[in-house]
């Protein structure tokens, strides 16, 4: 078997570290090797300087109201739509976005292996290196798909890709094939649930939206759902808001109390029985820029449909897996929590006990919450789609930071409830939506 050693071959050009013609002959459904471990490769000179991974510094709003200093974002990608009828913003990243300059694969090896989430997922430089035509070849295929440059990405989409997405991917499929072997052969395997926790704003739809990608990439379908599919409609939202006249946290969606969760347990348990030929169903979706951004559930005639059988289903939401607590300590956030967290109790059996494994994105300061949300509400204005203006953001997310100030740090410190160690990855990520390493 001919062996592509284009880790030892110069490359003039290109963030990839190959020609165009060395990735064309990836193909991610061969079992053939392409690329020799970097451990027994001729060192490579470099001809680029690496450029200063220095952040720009924005102002954002504190809690006292003062400004204060945060990261510039400023990569973008070209809005697409997946199967799943879902459309995306801009990504963000704390690093500048002038043109990487690297010139070779083992450049991009050592990229990779500097990245947070390589130890957390147990990786070692070898076993990066046995499996680089897989790192190779999905970081094309988001290249493509985000419409970046993939001979001379920016240090923010080579960062965004190569430090979070494919590491993540690779997580999540070991996943389900690890699902998928528990079942014989000629059984109909049920689709692997992952569940996404994250506040909002953070790229975990974006996140979401790249996995998905690739698992239909190498053949696994996929279907995404999300906590929001799940919000009441407008009309049972104002009920809802006129039977709690007083608790500003349920007046407009967003919190425990404020989702259907008959038509959650509904979606999720169909899903879970897409394992079969010629199956198909509508996922639920919420149109969020209906009456001037309260948001109202999409009519049923737009809904997405999918068709089975599924492999792996992708359920993200910012309150996925918060766990209620006792009476007195979300009182001692916010008393109005008290109402929240009573509705929360029936919250498990709605969503959480249909995930099997868990990705938890991990943040410091809810505050970023403002920042994030505001950039989400201009890019949906930019797509031409009516949204809130700057003060009725702030006072939107403000309706959900004591829920992330109660709540946080028991999923942080124990996980989602009944969940598995094995089965959770935590990534603790920076103001940019960056991974970091754990402190």
């Amino acid at each position: 078997m001919a062996v592509l050693n284009i880790l030892d071959q110069p490359i003039k050009v290109g963030l990839m570290g190959a020609t165009p013609q060395s990735f064309y002959k990836l193909d991610l459904n061969s079992n053939e090797t392409f690329v020799k471990p970097v451990s027994k490769c001729k060192t490579i000179a470099r001809t680029g300087r690496r450029r200063s991974s220095r952040p720009k510094p924005c102002s954002v709003l504190s809690k006292s109201g003062s400004r204060r200093l945060w990261m510039e974002d400023n990569s973008m990608y070209r809005d697409t739509v997946t199967n799943n009828g879902r459309r995306q913003g801009p990504l963000h990243s704390v690093f500048p976005t002038t043109p990487a300059e690297v010139s070779s694969v083992q450049d991009l090896f050592e990229f990779i292996c500097s990245g947070p989430l390589i130890g957390k997922l147990g990786l070692s430089s070898e076993m990066v290196a046995e499996s680089i035509d897989k790192w190779l070849a999905y970081g094309l295929r988001l290249c493509k798909m985000f419409g970046f440059n993939d001979l001379y990405l920016t240090t923010p989409q080579k960062a965004r890709i190569y430090h979070y997405y494919v590491p993540v991917f690779l997580w999540c499929e070991q996943k389900v094939s690890l699902h998928r072997s528990k079942f014989k052969e000629g059984e109909n395997i049920p689709p692997l649930v992952i569940g996404f926790s994250a506040p909002q704003g953070c790229g975990k739809t974006t996140l979401v939206f790249a996995l998905d990608y690739l698992f239909r990439v190498i053949g696994r379908n996929c279907a995404t759902i999300s906590i929001d599919d799940f919000y009441l409609t407008a009309e049972e939202q104002a009920k809802l808001r006129e039977k709690y006249p007083r608790n500003a946290l349920l007046e407009l969606r967003g919190n425990a109390g404020s989702h259907d969760l008959s038509l959650s347990v509904e979606t999720l348990t169909a899903l879970g029985k897409l394992s079969k030929e010629g199956m198909k169903m509508k996922l639920p979706r919420y149109d969020k820029s209906a009456f001037s951004g309260r948001g109202n559930r999409a009519d049923p005639s737009t809904w997405p449909e999918i068709e089975g059988p599924l492999a792996v289903v992708l359920f993200e939401g910012w309150m996925l897996g918060f766990k209620p607590l006792p009476v007195e300590d979300v009182k001692a956030v916010d008393p109005q929590l008290e109402i929240v967290n009573k509705y929360l109790e029936a919250y498990y059996d709605a969503w959480d006990k249909f995930v099997q494994a868990w990705i938890v994105i991990k943040i410091k300061d809810p505050q970023c919450v403002y920042q994030w949300r505001l950039q989400a509400e201009i890019a949906m204005r930019a797509d031409g789609k009516p949204g809130m203006t700057d003060d009725e953001i702030m006072d939107f997310v403000s309706r959900y930071l004591p829920a992330y100030n109660a709540y946080l740090p028991t999923l942080y410190s124990e996980g989602p409830k009944g969940s598995d160690p094995d089965h959770v990855l935590v990534i603790e990520i920076d103001e940019g939506r960056n991974p970091i390493l754990a402190n």
